[in-house]
Parts: structure tokens; sequence; C-alpha cells
């Protein structure tokens, strides 16, 4: 009998604490507010810190080769979609670099590739979860809106959950679930714009300037309406632009729209609309250029001011 007791204490030494996954609720992946030149021409990157595994407990030695922790996502769309039908496609990463991505559809053991040993996601008494991360792909021209999608992911783990003297396996923890994230990525309106220099040349007399015949050149978001509008300069004068001298003697101009003699300016209907542009009219392609033509004029029924440079700064404005 005293044989058999001691053989009771012994077994009744400390042993492993045992590890334990479930899981869990997941928290959303949102890439945030984008505009659609960024989205078209920069990775973007966003993250969840949990991905619906959950995992407590503490193992003593690293997770071996008959141990796997899989997640298989999929998802009923190749991407994020928005409000037209467009598609932002983007990779999903099994951690914070470009070393794992993780294919839809496909089994991915976080075991086998390290990372849940990266993570201690099995060390310590603390709950831990599985992070996810994910990066656009360069090249979607989309319209403006909010992107989103629905990411199934399914979990299958089995390995050992506790480990006694001389290594040996006290159990294994075997368990599967699923859970849903969502993805999302608002896309706002953008354009990019080209504006070449007015210069009027010189001339003895204000008759002399010529009219300067020029455009400017937008590449907005796809499907975006606007209106494009240039402001009075920083010298404006009688519903007149101005150029200045260092003198503070002034030169009056203007800027009219197309080749007419309306002048193009800020508010209400002095303003020009996408569908008003001379090449390219309508809403705006995300690639394709559209073309504002315009005429810059020297006022000539104005006296001829000192000889000397005259400037003036005029800001083109966008809206949407």
């Amino acid at each position: 009998m005293r044989v058999w007791a001691w053989a009771l204490l012994a077994l009744g030494m400390p042993g492993p604490v045992m590890a334990a996954c479930s899981v869990v609720a997941t928290s959303p992946a949102a890439f945030g507010t984008v505009n659609s030149t960024l989205v078209r021409t920069t990775i973007q990157s966003a993250s969840t810190t949990n991905a619906g595994l959950q995992c407590t407990g503490s193992l003593l030695s690293l997770l071996v080769s008959t141990d796997h922790v899989y997640a298989t996502i999929t998802s009923s769309t190749s991407g994020l979609v928005g409000p037209t039908g467009d598609v932002i496609p983007y990779t999903i990463y099994g951690n914070n670099s470009t070393s794992y991505p993780i294919t839809r559809g496909t089994q991915f053991d976080f075991a086998r590739n390290g990372i849940i040993d990266a993570l201690g996601l099995l060390s310590g008494t603390t709950p831990k979860t599985v992070p996810l991360y994910l990066k656009t792909v360069v090249g979607a021209n989309v319209a403006a809106g909010v992107y989103t999608e629905t990411l199934n992911i399914a979990w299958a783990w089995n390995y050992c959950s506790g480990i006694g003297v001389g290594s040996i396996c006290l159990g294994r923890d075997i368990g599967s679930g699923s859970q849903t994230i969502t993805v999302t990525l608002t896309v706002s309106n953008d354009c990019q714009i080209t504006t070449p220099s007015i210069n009027f040349g010189s001339a003895p007399v204000v008759a002399g300037f010529g009219t300067v015949s020029q455009s400017v050149s937008l590449s907005c978001t796809k499907g975006s309406s606007y209106t494009v509008g240039l402001d009075d300069g920083q010298n404006v004068s009688g519903g007149r632009r101005r150029m200045k001298s260092s003198a503070n003697n002034y030169l009056a101009y203007d800027i009219f729209k197309s080749a007419g003699a309306v002048r193009w300016g800020s508010l209400t209907t002095a303003r020009r609309s996408s569908s008003d542009a001379d090449v390219n009219p309508g809403a705006g392609t995300g690639t394709g250029s559209q073309v504002f033509n315009y005429n810059a004029k020297v006022y000539t029924d104005q006296a001829t001011p000192p000889a000397a440079s005259y400037t003036d700064s005029v800001i083109l404005d966008v809206q949407f």
C-alpha cells in the first residue's frame, strides 16, 4: 500500500498548463478612406487583430510536424465590391509581410508556417487571437463609394496541448469552427490636374498683347460628375482679374471659357461642368483626360501701365 501511495503522489506532482483554442467573434478589417488615384496606383494596407481563432495555454516546446492550425478563407466575391459593381482586389497574408500569402479556398497552415509559434499564441495564460493582414493590388480603376467584402474563415486545429516529462504529449486539442470578417474600403473622389502657366509675353501698349489659347486637363475619378472653377486671382477689381507689378501697378486681363467671351469664374454658372469639357465631355473616366479650353486676354480698354513684369495667381478648384 505504501508503494501505491508513493506512485499516486508522483502522478500528482505539478504538470503543464493545457492549451485550448476556440472560435470567437472576429474584428473587422478597414482600409479607411482612400482617394481613387491612390487606390489605382499605390498598395493600401489593412489588418484585423482577430480573425476568429483564440487560444490560451502554455506549451513547453514549439509545434511539431503532426500539429496543425488550418484556416480556409472563402468568399462569394473576388475582392471588395463597390456600389457600381467595381471590384478592388487584394491579397490576404498570414503575417505582417508579403512572405505568407493566403490563397482563397486553400487550407493555410499557421502551424507549419511558424506563425503560431512567432505569435506566441499557445504560450502564457492570456487569451490571444490570430491576426490577418491585407494589401490591395495596384491597378483598380474604380468609382467612389464604400467597398466591402465578407470573408468566411473555417478554422480547424489539431495539436499537442500539453507536454509532460520526457516531452510526452499528454493530450491533443482538436476542434473546428467558422466565422466571418467584414472588410471595407471607402474610395473618395480625386482629380489629377494639369494647368500650364499663362504667358502674354511683352508689348509696348495693352493693344499689343495677343490672345493666349490654352487648356487645362483633368483626370478624375471614374463615374464622377464635377465642376471646375477659377477664382478671381489676387488683385480683382471691378469684376476683372488683374496682374500686379512690384511697384503696385496693375494690368487687367481675364480668362474666358473655350474660344468664347464668357468669363470663367468660381460661382454657379460661371463654373464649367465635366459635361462641358471640350475633349471627352461627361463623367470622369479615372484614367483618361478631360480637356477644358480657354482664352486669356488683356483688356484693351485700359491705360497702358508703366513698363514692368506683371503677375497674378489664379486657383482652379474642382467640386464633386
